[in-house]
């Protein structure tokens, strides 16, 4: 796999003092990556375990080791970077996911080899389908990805749902 730089993503987190007044906790840049491909680059930004979650503590929620998905019942944000090439593969995950596209320009695939294309600005709402990301052109693209927990939890399950309605 090639090696490339880290992308670099500010983070700044705030918290309460010993008198309750708003304060920055965190401010640097993040550091919590993953390179699923060499063209693909995920990074941390904060999860949380439950919906309504909670605002005080001291864990950093964005130095947590999580797989694709948030955990169970909560959420999961990462600044995506697709490199130019990315021919990208059709997966889903149970959740409902907040994609924002923050710069350069990607192609959503979905099951019947439809593209969308997303530029700066465009916001997709992913409700558990499957869909791929395809940069074709010739600057890196970055997306900010919430992924809130969601059902269904099993194979099976979708086609029952969307045959109900």
């Amino acid at each position: 796999m090639t090696q490339r730089a880290s992308p670099k993503f500010r983070r700044v987190v705030t918290t309460h003092d010993a008198d309750g007044k708003a304060v920055v906790w965190i401010d640097g840049d993040a550091s919590n990556h993953k390179f699923p491909s060499d063209k693909i680059s995920s990074t941390l930004m904060w999860s949380t375990e439950a919906t309504p979650t909670q605002i005080f503590g001291d864990a950093d929620e964005g130095a947590r080791i999580l797989g694709s998905s948030p955990p169970a019942g909560g959420s999961r944000f990462t600044m995506m970077e697709f490199q130019p090439g990315n021919q990208g593969h059709l997966h889903r995950t149970d959740t409902v996911d907040y994609v924002i596209c923050i710069a350069g320009e990607i192609d959503m695939e979905l099951d019947d080899a439809r593209c969308v294309t997303l530029r700066a600005g465009d916001v997709v709402i992913q409700r558990g389908t499957n869909h791929a990301w395809i940069n074709r052109g010739n600057k890196p693209c970055r997306l900010a990805v919430v992924l809130i927990d969601a059902t269904p939890k099993r194979e099976g399950s979708i086609s029952g749902l969307v045959s109900a309605r």
